[in-house]
């Protein structure tokens, strides 16, 4: 058997990372290309992330490059598979104590469009696009994300093929709503062995019957927004919406809330608000004649509702004292409204990845080279909570559930003498930690390449080996 040829090492903790995922390329040009991708993605962004931006070639009259060619070929032509890249960047972040999931923790159902023009694409199609907020030629994928408290990562992307572009439009075998994806990766991230507390989505999911239904025949629990005005049949002297609903709950003034429970809602940034919690009662709602399903209302104003603070949730979780239904356990208005809450990572993360890592910038048109993008994007994510976590040894030891260690995530000595949690960080620390020593070591490194064949100055040198170590700079002016 021939001995497998050594690869060029990647800068830094990214050739740790990289080398985990040798074993699923089999051949030199394969692992090289795997390291220069996710080197172009970690990069900072001065123009799209195209095939040449990641090169480092110039635009347009570098396509021909031969690095250029190379990243080409991985992306379309090569054999590879990025199912098992995924699976693989999966075992890894379970495998971390602080990156593994917690049954505290959500799986986070989403939809994100892109624009694309044209229609030799595959998936595109003149659709509604969330990221415009109107119909458009573009691109939609369904996501689920992993969320805690303190880390978030995806797991798993399905694109939407719309009736369009199959030849029995809605009736073709292949169709495929959204819902019904997610209800896919729903099931793909349990046998991943993902594990969470419940599924959380936006109210495009929440009203939908056909999802609720077949989470809850599936065994799955999930906190769903509905539309404050989903209309329901009911009789003439009863609400007919969740926020009519809302509007017969009794409530006079804080220091006589009738029906309305006050909680306080702790962010990361350790700013608390006071919010108030309720149960409605909104009969035939249709979200499972055969569930029991809870409608919640939380806001900040009982008195007005403010739309932009006032949330419309359905569960199935059973409610504290009641009897537990099949294997969820209860849950009070707080902790669904927490629940809920880590949706908001989902937002933060697709403007991190669109905007940092390049999410829509592609240019290559069939299926699986669309897929193999995703998946190196979402590997250049999940990389920099690992570098971090890796070079940081007192973060290392906190665990991602803060409620396995509840002393330990508020920075306090814990009683068992692990090391504690110094402070909260969050992805864009992590990334501008990474991009402090990968940045210094391509751009000077190429610099001094383009100007001149003779070896750097010892100083220089000295420096570049610093980043290539992982030894970041900062990159900002000094307090």
């Amino acid at each position: 058997m021939t001995k497998r040829r050594a690869c060029p090492p990647a800068p830094g903790p990214l050739e740790d990372y990289a080398a985990r995922f040798d074993a699923l390329f089999g051949r030199l040009a394969q692992r090289r290309s795997f390291r220069a991708y996710l080197q172009g993605l970690l990069l900072p962004r001065d123009r799209n992330k195209t095939l040449t931006a990641l090169a480092g070639a110039e635009p347009i009259l570098g396509a021909q490059h031969a690095a250029v060619q190379e990243l080409q070929w991985f992306l379309t032509e090569s054999t590879w598979d990025h199912e098992q890249v995924n699976q693989r960047r999966l075992q890894l972040l379970l495998g971390d104590p602080a990156t593994r999931p917690h049954d505290h923790g959500v799986l986070v159902i989403d939809d994100t469009g892109d624009r694309k023009a044209g229609t030799a694409t595959a998936h595109v199609a003149r659709q509604y696009l969330g990221s415009l907020g109107k119909t458009d030629n573009g691109l939609v994928a369904v996501t689920s994300l992993w969320a805690g408290e303190r880390v978030y990562w995806p797991a798993h992307t399905s694109p939407y093929t719309p009736a369009s572009r199959l030849p029995g439009g809605k009736r073709d075998p292949e169709f495929r709503t959204k819902p019904q994806l997610a209800v896919g990766l729903v099931q793909t991230a349990r046998q991943a062995g993902i594990g969470f507390r419940a599924v959380v989505a936006d109210c495009f999911y929440g009203d939908n019957e056909g999802f609720t239904q077949a989470l809850g025949a599936a065994g799955v629990a999930y906190v769903l927004a509905v539309k404050a005005r989903k209309g329901v049949w009911a009789s003439a002297d009863q609400a007919h919406s969740p926020q009519e609903a809302a509007h017969e709950l009794a409530w006079t003034s804080p220091a006589d809330p009738g029906d309305w429970t006050p909680f306080t809602r702790r962010f990361r940034n350790g700013h608390t608000e006071t919010w108030w919690a309720a149960e409605a009662a909104l009969p035939a709602a249709g979200w499972g004649p055969d569930q029991p399903v809870r409608l919640v209302v939380a806001t900040t104003d009982p008195a007005t509702l403010p739309k932009l603070t006032t949330w419309y949730l359905v569960s199935n979780l059973p409610r504290p004292g009641q009897r537990a239904c099949g294997p969820f356990p209860p849950a009070g208005l707080a902790e669904l409204v927490r629940l809920y809450g880590l949706r908001n990572w989902v937002e933060q993360g697709y403007k991190q990845v669109k905007h940092e890592l390049g999410w829509a910038d592609f240019q290559v048109r069939s299926d699986r080279a669309i897929r193999r993008h995703w998946q190196l994007v979402c590997c250049a994510f999940s990389f920099c909570w690992w570098a971090w976590f890796t070079k940081q040894p007192g973060h290392q030891a906190a665990p991602s559930d803060p409620h396995a260690t509840p002393a330990a995530a508020r920075g306090r000595r814990p009683d068992s003498g692990q090391r504690t949690l110094t402070r909260v960080v969050s992805w864009p620390v992590t990334l501008r930690r990474v991009r402090g020593w990968l940045t210094p070591w391509v751009v000077l490194r190429r610099w001094w390449r383009a100007w001149s064949t003779a070896p750097p100055p010892v100083q220089l040198g000295l420096l570049l080996d610093t980043a290539h170590a992982g030894q970041p700079l900062y990159l900002y002016i000094p307090p």
